[in-house]
């Protein structure tokens, strides 16, 4: 018996290293494509739809960069729920800044879906003038050629193409975290899956051809999900079509969190994976350092060999290949990063708890649950 647990441990450990290097590998893969590779030009005119709630450390910055794209036609759509909502003024002050932009604010509390931000970007949806249109969350910083690196990745056969978020400029131990969580753990998983071809989208940017999700109902489809890229993501593969991820993510600059403001956005988006892919949130627990260390101590052990060594070996290679990873990519990478992504590791099992355990969660001062958005549609159906 004792045999038979140290190979299952020896094995573990050999596949989850493996593994591992092969997702940093692959999305080294895609962040160092050549430059030329990634550069087009959007030949058709786009309609950008940012939401916006409240005003964040950045918000000033990341709406200023929509009007400062590189790319030949666009418009630029702001929809708040409210007249008093603190973004308001500052997308105001944006617009009289770039009259040389098409760009307008619309204001109305539409409620057609359960899902608040879907709710206020349903108005920009429909008074977009275009056959292209980018749904785009307020904290999302675009780079010049942003519609560009877009665009690169709609090819033949893809329907929607997205990009996870990378945290950058954060401010503080918590903004550390979270970006250890954003960047070489998520957004590594992500790219490295769609580059074999198991795409999901992410809410931060998409870019959608129109027809494609007015064929499936329309903005309002996106509510049939609690999390609308889950709904996004079934839609398009619906359609026989391809989910995308552009080859360099986004940067969302983080400024200061609390322990809260991440805790809680992590366990949010746990709840909403494993109730909308329940079937790739059950790994999830597997995907850090902490259980292969585990086996890597009790293999070495009956090999006579120093666990502590043993160890030591395996979160050089594990962490190494992370900072690799976030240097090439060009991604937030600090001296005490890999002390920072050790812990994430320790919390990747109590997130994973947490995922299976509640259903309800607060997004922005409202109230959401998991299972009522379920019982819902178990009625439409």
């Amino acid at each position: 018996m004792a045999d038979l647990v140290t190979t299952a441990a020896l094995v573990f450990c050999i596949l989850a290293v493996s593994t591992h290097l092969l997702t940093v590998a692959l999305t080294l893969y895609r962040v160092s494509a050549p430059r030329s590779r990634l550069r087009a030009t959007n030949v058709e005119p786009v309609s950008i739809v940012r939401p916006v709630c409240g005003v964040d450390h950045f918000d000033e910055m990341t709406l200023r960069s929509t009007f400062e794209l590189k790319a030949s036609d666009y418009e630029v759509i702001f929809c708040a729920a409210r007249e008093d909502d603190a973004a308001v003024p500052l997308v105001r002050k944006l617009i009289a800044e770039y009259p040389h932009i098409q760009a307008r604010l619309l204001i109305g509390d539409d409620r057609p879906t359960s899902n608040p931000k879907l709710n206020n970007i349903v108005k920009g949806w429909a008074a977009a003038r275009h056959r292209w249109i980018v749904l785009a969350d307020n904290n999302v910083l675009m780079p010049a050629h942003y519609l560009d690196d877009l665009f690169q990745s709609f090819t033949p056969g893809v329907g929607l193409v997205c990009s996870p978020p990378i945290g950058s400029r954060p401010i503080g131990f918590w903004a550390e975290l979270e970006c250890a969580f954003l960047n070489t753990y998520q957004a590594r998983w992500q790219s490295a899956a769609d580059t074999i071809g198991f795409g999901f989208a992410q809410g931060k940017s998409m870019l959608w051809r129109r027809d494609i999700l007015d064929d499936a109902g329309g903005i309002e489809a996106l509510g049939a999900e609690i999390a609308e890229d889950a709904a996004a993501t079934k839609i398009v593969r619906s359609h026989g079509l391809d989910v995308r991820l552009v080859d360099r993510p986004f940067e969302q600059p983080l400024g200061l969190r609390t322990r809260a403001q991440v805790w809680d956005r992590q366990v949010r988006w746990a709840r909403l994976r494993r109730a909308t892919f329940p079937l790739f949130y059950a790994p999830e627990i597997l995907s850090g350092c902490t259980l292969p260390a585990a086996a890597a101590a009790v293999a070495a052990t009956a090999f006579d060999v120093d666990p502590l060594m043993a160890l030591t070996g395996l979160l050089s290679i594990w962490l190494g290949a992370e900072v690799l990873l976030a240097h090439v990519a060009g991604w937030h990478l600090r001296w005490h990063s890999p002390f920072t992504w050790l812990l994430r590791d320790a919390l990747l099992p109590v997130l994973w708890v947490e995922g299976w355990v509640g259903d309800t969660f607060v997004w922005r001062g409202n109230d959401m649950s998991v299972a009522e958005q379920n019982r819902e549609l178990a009625v439409t159906k």
